[in-house]
């Protein structure tokens, strides 16, 4: 699936700096695995319907004082925008929160990524600030917006808030001054 969607997903994948590099998916699969046997990932398949639709990855797993980690995911071009990837969000949010016991989790969007900030947006993440040439993505250093939500936030969960309509306003709005630094402010209107 992840070769079958290159064409989608390339412009947001990330790349390695001294050089291209090919996907192969085999190695790719051997290092989740082998991150979430040491306790540093875990890996998530998007499920639709039975069918694989796509992926989520916690990473970057830090336990102790800062209790953290970061969610990065992608879905077939095909199952874009039909709610799944909210779900899967919020669903591995709250695993972070309740079975790995971590404290806050941390999502880093492209300022162009529309889809990914409308999903941050959906389910309350808090706006924290832009990244400068945050990530190596598709062969040069990219800015990334940092959203994230603390488990105090969400008591009853991050799907549950979602659903039942209890994700505050405006809490993930990029302020203009972030956008115009990121080179994409908001069209006038």
């Amino acid at each position: 699936m992840l070769l079958d969607n290159r064409g989608w997903l390339r412009k947001w994948e990330a790349s390695h700096p001294q050089g291209t590099f090919s996907i192969n998916a085999r190695v790719s699969i051997r290092n989740l695995l082998r991150y979430a046997r040491e306790g540093y990932g875990v890996p998530f398949i998007v499920e639709y319907r039975g069918l694989l639709v796509g992926q989520l990855n916690v990473s970057s797993i830090v336990h102790g004082s800062m209790s953290s980690a970061n969610i990065g995911y992608w879905i077939a071009q095909e199952y874009a925008g039909r709610g799944i990837t909210p779900v899967a969000v919020a669903l591995a949010t709250d695993y972070c929160f309740g079975t790995a016991g971590l404290h806050r989790v941390e999502i880093c969007i492209r300022p162009e990524n529309k889809p990914s900030l409308r999903i941050v947006e959906k389910l309350g993440f808090r706006y924290e600030g832009l990244r400068r040439r945050y990530i190596h993505i598709a062969g040069s250093w990219c800015d990334h917006f940092a959203f994230a939500l603390c488990a105090e936030e969400v008591p009853g969960g991050v799907l549950h808030r979602w659903l039942s309509g209890e994700v505050p306003m405006d809490v993930a709005r990029v302020p203009d001054a972030d956008r115009v630094a990121a080179g994409h402010p908001l069209p006038v209107v």
